[in-house]
């Protein structure tokens, strides 16, 4: 096989883990967990969309666009279950609950474009805090 065949090769060479029912249900979660628009819930529409002072960010923009948690459905303890299922599934072992969160393992299994919307679910939910650039899991989170 000369390196043209190869390099064709590797181009349809995914990985089977990939098409794992939960993480491919991860995926389809995380596309799911923004809304269009800015968010509309009462204080944000109160305050006219300021979210100074708020403990977790509303409103988000991703591609230059606006959008909104879902709250029903991003709850800390909805995000780490569907987490726990895709991490398991791809790794074959439990998430640690503690400790900084493995952003860079779970991008091997979350879709590219989707990548961005990682780290802003995992701060919203309270599942995680932003401790000098690093993600660590928070105990109650956890729980």
């Amino acid at each position: 096989m000369n390196t043209d065949e190869k390099m064709t090769g590797d181009l349809f060479e995914v990985d089977k883990r990939l098409s794992l029912k939960p993480v491919v249900d991860f995926n389809a979660y995380l596309r799911s967990a923004f809304g269009d628009g800015p968010c509309t819930c009462v204080r944000c529409t109160a305050n006219g969309g300021d979210e100074s002072g708020y403990e977790f960010q509303h409103t988000f923009t991703f591609e230059g666009k606006p959008v909104h948690r879902r709250f029903a459905s991003t709850a800390g303890s909805d995000v780490l279950m569907a987490l726990k299922k895709a991490w398991l599934s791809y790794t074959k072992a439990e998430l640690p609950l503690s400790g900084t969160l493995a952003l860079d393992t779970i991008k091997e299994f979350v879709e590219p474009q989707l990548h961005k919307r990682l780290a802003p679910l995992f701060v919203a939910s309270g599942l995680v805090k932003d401790v000098e650039g690093q993600l660590r899991i928070q105990p109650q989170a956890a729980a």
